[in-house]
């Protein structure tokens, strides 16, 4: 058997304080290795922040730079403006240029002698054909005027300049009468019954202006809207194909047909115009020439 010899007294205190003393070495020693790891988390996480700081900066730095120093967007908007400037410019010099000369005209008018000659015609003929029945000539006195352009609606009459011939009172017998243009405000509908617009525009004929000359053609009697305005007031038989019987007082108006033609010097100074046509039934062939001044 081994035997266990005691130990005196005071070594056995001795030792116990050693091992109390490393007991605690130990558990200081633990604490601080944990502290160390705590600050070096701390540590870590302050460098994670503090990197990512600098990641955001570098991201919402170069955003707005381009904005504020790129010079390409305003070059690009000048170029379409001094562009469509330019072409709005030489679109408008040619129509500013003709317009001026023929809008010097408008709000004149003119007054002066009609001197016309009338081929008349019947159909009296034993087949019914169109033949001469006598012819006239007179002079009538005449006004024409010249006005801006009518409009009616949304539309404005396609001419440098609006017209108004009358040679003549209307109700005369042999009296003429040219109108480029009118608005129709009597009737909704026409002798067919259909609707119109009683605002709508109507151009008969159609006028060429320049350097004071003047070609114009009836284009459009209108007699389908029934809104017929040029006229010649010719007397007929009271009796068809009975001439010797007399004619109607006053006349009845005819319609001109399309074709009719206007010519002739027009300008500031005077009117020197000569016009030739028919009325649509065949009946009446005109000519005449209309010499005035302005008035």
């Amino acid at each position: 058997m081994t035997q266990v010899r005691s130990m005196p007294g005071s070594a056995r205190r001795r030792l116990t304080a050693v091992v109390c003393g490393a007991l605690l070495c130990a558990s200081l020693a633990g604490c601080g290795h944990g502290g160390a790891a705590a600050s070096d988390a701390s540590t870590a996480s302050a460098g994670t922040l503090a990197s990512a700081a600098p990641s955001s900066a570098a991201a919402s730095t170069p955003e707005p730079t381009p904005s504020a120093g790129e010079p390409a967007p305003p070059t690009e908007t000048e170029t379409p403006a001094t562009e469509e400037a330019t072409t709005a410019a030489v679109s408008q010099e040619p129509a500013q240029t003709g317009g001026s000369g023929a809008s010097a005209l408008w709000g004149k008018a003119y007054s002066g002698t009609a001197s016309i000659s009338v081929d008349v015609y019947d159909y009296c003929s034993t087949d019914g054909s169109r033949r001469p029945a006598g012819s006239q000539t007179y002079s009538m006195n005449s006004t024409l005027r010249l006005d801006r352009p009518r409009t009616g609606g949304d539309q404005t009459e396609n001419n440098p300049f609006s017209m108004l011939f009358a040679a003549g009172d209307p109700s005369q017998a042999g009296a003429v009468s040219f109108w480029s243009s009118s608005v129709s405000t009597v009737s909704s509908q026409d002798l067919a019954g259909n609707y119109r617009d009683p605002n709508l525009l109507l151009t008969y004929w159609h006028i060429g202006w320049s350097d004071g000359r003047m070609d114009a053609t009836l284009t459009d009697p209108h007699a389908r809207e029934a809104v017929v305005l040029n006229l010649l007031n010719w007397p007929g038989p009271l009796v068809a194909c009975r001439s010797d019987l007399g004619r109607l007082p006053g006349g009845f108006p005819h319609a001109l047909a399309a074709g009719t033609t206007f010519t002739g010097r027009l300008d500031g100074s005077g009117a020197s115009l000569t016009a030739r046509g028919g009325t649509t039934d065949g009946v009446v062939q005109f000519r005449f020439t209309f010499s005035g001044t302005p008035s």
